[in-house]
């Protein structure tokens, strides 16, 4: 155990969440399936190795979804408030189990403590949702057009849902899809991150507990560990009728292209290129906490990231200054060090993508304002801790185009009304989230109305990081069109049944035909 480990308690979370402690100081998770590659996790924060666990083989994989087939057919048979019931107690434990999750969050992905602990209350408020839902899960009743016949529509269970999560919210997204479908009567099956496998372990043993305790069948929450590879298993398999996939647009296309080929059903949350607008109307202070959260929050990893700042010419200087005023006051360092603001990348290579995208920023014409770098010395012997940086740039840029998962913000100047920014906005091809920052009732209508933000989150004085699970999640275009978490959300997760019944003694046919005998 490292010496950052053991100041800030991560052997103790560790036995919390109920990863053994073995005699090399590493943690392990408990080996459900034990024939695969070992994946050693190291955390960003100093290096260290904190466990291993085993890779899902092609052999794991049939035992995992044969499980969950049959435990299924069981689990969708229980009424949908006793299923809620279950989630219930599994968020019980979460609350209980606050704390050490999100150390372990934070330790394994990177992220400061704090947003280790948003991100377990994110799980917290779904589960929230769910068990409210767990009562609501209605259809409609509609008026038929022959005599004597009723028609309603129901939703019933889909079956085997597969989630597969990325490693910047290890826990969040997981529990966005889960949640909702257990109580919609689904089993789910879970590849996390190879690059944070511990919080998917972790996350597994919370649920085993109380679903033991339940008595719900073998196979509703199940897990399954890997590279691409294990994924593959899962988006070529007829079984699974649902893909939850959350990650680049590269991987997304993949996995589209493989369950179109055979009909099944995707949910897509992928890339982000998110801008905020600022507008003349514009609250300074307000936008310079926004911006700078949502560019340097999570080290710049956040699907809803701020990537771009489109500022009115008018008060283009003020806002420029102001943010670079604000980023000298960063401090860069250990997350679980509540004082620090700014913690590490995911891993070395992200440091090089980081790096690529500065140099390309300056070989398109881009002027760097706040020098990134990668810090070294005392507290950065992990090699993945940046310096956030500013780039004044042009939207056409191939990299601004482009979503680097790291934190860069590139800042650049419209001119005329709002009209004009919301089309530089809207000019990528990502379609996630946007923001403007204005006082002016008129352009905050505009920004959305049909012709304003192309983005499937679009925010007036706030931010474009963060959202509260009461509404659904996703965006638009190469985002991928896909919605999780609140609102309607759920019915992805079930399938639709149209029914009616006819009950007089006649047999009248539909459209006023005739066909008798």
């Amino acid at each position: 155990m490292s010496e950052v480990a053991q100041k800030f308690g991560i052997k103790q979370a560790l036995k919390d969440l109920g990863l053994q402690e073995t005699n090399n100081g590493t943690s392990t998770g408990k080996d459900f399936f034990s024939s695969g590659e070992v994946i050693e996790s190291y955390s960003p924060v100093d290096g260290a190795l904190i466990g291993k666990v085993k890779a899902t083989t092609k052999e794991d994989y049939e035992k995992v979804i044969k499980t969950a087939e049959a435990g299924f057919k069981e689990w969708r048979t229980w009424p949908s408030p006793q299923r809620g019931e279950v989630v219930r107690q599994f968020n019980d434990e979460l609350r209980r189990l606050k704390e050490p999750l999100g150390k372990l969050v934070s330790y394994e992905m990177g992220k400061s403590y704090q947003e280790g602990l948003g991100e377990v209350q994110e799980m917290i408020d779904i589960c929230d949702f769910a068990v409210g839902l767990s009562r609501q899960l209605h259809g409609l009743t509609m008026h038929s057009e022959r005599p004597g016949h009723r028609m309603y529509e129901q939703y019933h269970p889909l079956g085997v849902v597969g989630i597969i999560s990325a490693f910047n919210f290890p826990v969040a997204v997981w529990s966005w899809n889960t949640a909702l479908a257990w109580v919609c009567g689904d089993a789910c099956i879970w590849k996390g991150s190879e690059k944070t496998p511990l919080t998917s372990v972790a996350c597994q043993n919370i649920a085993a507990r109380v679903f033991a305790e339940n008595d719900v069948p073998a196979g509703i929450s199940s897990l399954i560990t890997g590279d691409y590879t294990v994924g593959e298993m899962m988006t070529n398999d007829k079984r699974v009728p649902l893909i939850s996939a959350t990650g680049s647009i590269r991987m997304g296309k993949i996995v589209a292209q493989a369950v179109a080929a055979r009909l099944g059903k995707s949910l897509l949350e992928l890339g982000g290129n998110n801008a905020i607008i600022v507008t003349p109307d514009a609250d300074i202070k307000n936008t310079v906490i926004g911006a700078v959260f949502g560019a340097v929050g999570t080290c710049g990893q956040r699907c809803t990231s701020t990537r771009r700042l489109i500022i009115h010419e008018s008060i283009y200087d003020k806002v420029r200054d102001a943010i670079v005023k604000a980023y000298k006051q960063l401090r860069i360092g250990n997350p679980l060090d509540e004082n620090n603001h700014v913690g590490p990348l995911i891993d070395k290579d992200a440091v090089k993508n980081y790096q690529n995208a500065l140099d390309k920023v300056v070989e398109e014409g881009g002027n760097i304002l706040v020098k990134g770098g990668v810090l070294e010395g005392e507290g950065y012997e992990s090699g993945c801790y940046v310096k956030p940086a500013i780039a004044e740039a042009k939207n056409e840029f191939k990299i601004v185009q482009h979503e680097t998962f790291a934190p860069v913000l590139y800042i650049m100047k419209y001119s005329g009304d709002v009209s004009n920014a919301i089309e530089l906005q809207n000019g990528v091809v990502q379609g996630l989230s946007s923001a403007i920052m204005t006082n002016n009732l008129r352009e905050a209508e505009r920004f959305l109305s049909v012709e304003g933000s192309d983005c499937g989150i679009a925010n007036v004085n706030i931010g474009t990081s963060g959202a509260e699970i009461g509404g659904a999640f996703g965006g638009e275009k190469e985002t991928g069109g896909g919605r999780e978490s609140g609102s309607d959300a759920w019915k992805i997760y079930m399938r639709r049944q149209t029914n009616t019944i006819n009950y007089t003694t006649e047999l009248p046919l539909a459209q006023g035909i005739k066909f008798d005998l």
